[in-house]
């Protein structure tokens, strides 16, 4: 098999594809391959892979439940009662990405008049964002959109349409940071309900591997409806960059 992927991917067949469990070779493949049919190939044995771990972690953790729950009948049911109520409570869980309520006008009226010139975390947050960038913003724009949309396809639970709502949750910043540092953390076990945990490891993940400058705070993005575009453009721009200087991502522009 290494012989082959030695060779190049388009020596691989399907079947050849999904007997590999490295994520990192399948990604580099994906990197190198020119054909369309065989990229297709690769992406699909890809998200295979992701979803293969996905579901052996799944797996793994309803058997140490039910593990759990018949200790709890062998001993009279405390244990049971523990995992019953644990089960009620996961349930429980809010949906993903459900928008956090905001506060009324008169609230923020109030708000504002007994905090004087105290900005808001959301106001905070934005004035840490650069300025409106050059006139030819908008094509790097959409060139570093479509980055981040391909380089992220695999992933599912990833859908980039733009840089606000779709990285809101943290998951988009996980995929694109595990793309190129796949054995830095498990992406399979990320939970979209939890943004926080979730940024927090991309930031630090892309800080310590790709030498990313810190330019955004998980907590000042939690507070918000959804993230301010201009703040996450900047830090995609930022990690970009740094892969550049790393030598992970090869271009003749610099976005």
């Amino acid at each position: 098999m290494e012989s082959k992927t030695d060779s190049g991917p388009s020596s691989l067949t399907s079947e050849e594809l999904a007997a590999i469990e490295d994520e990192e070779v399948l990604n580099k493949m994906l990197d190198n391959a020119e054909d369309f049919e065989q990229r297709r190939m690769i992406r699909a044995a890809l998200r295979d892979l992701l979803k293969k771990k996905r579901d052996k972690r799944e797996q793994e953790r309803g058997s140490r439940q039910q593990d759990l729950k018949q200790q709890g009948l062998s001993k009279g049911g405390t244990t049971g009662g523990v995992v019953s109520i644990g089960r009620a409570s996961m349930s429980q869980q809010p949906p993903l990405n459900k928008p956090q309520s905001k506060p009324s006008p008169s609230a923020s009226t109030s708000t504002n008049k007994t905090a004087g010139s105290q900005a808001s975390p959301s106001a905070a947050a934005a004035q840490k964002c650069p300025p409106s960038a050059a006139p030819n913003a908008k094509n790097v724009k959409q060139m570093l959109l479509d980055w981040c949309r391909a380089k992220t396809e695999p992933y599912e639970g990833v859908d980039i349409q733009n840089f606000s709502s779709s990285w809101k949750d943290g998951i988009a910043f996980c995929a694109l940071v595990h793309r190129f540092f796949p054995d830095a953390f498990e992406y399979s076990i990320l939970n979209p309900n939890k943004p926080r945990e979730n940024f927090q490891l991309a930031f630090s993940t892309a800080e310590r591997l790709a030498g990313c400058p810190p330019l955004l705070d998980a907590d000042d993005l939690v507070r918000m409806h959804e993230p301010d575009w201009k703040c996450v453009y900047t830090y995609i721009q930022e990690f970009y960059r740094s892969l550049v200087e790393k030598g992970l991502v090869k271009t003749k522009k610099r976005l």
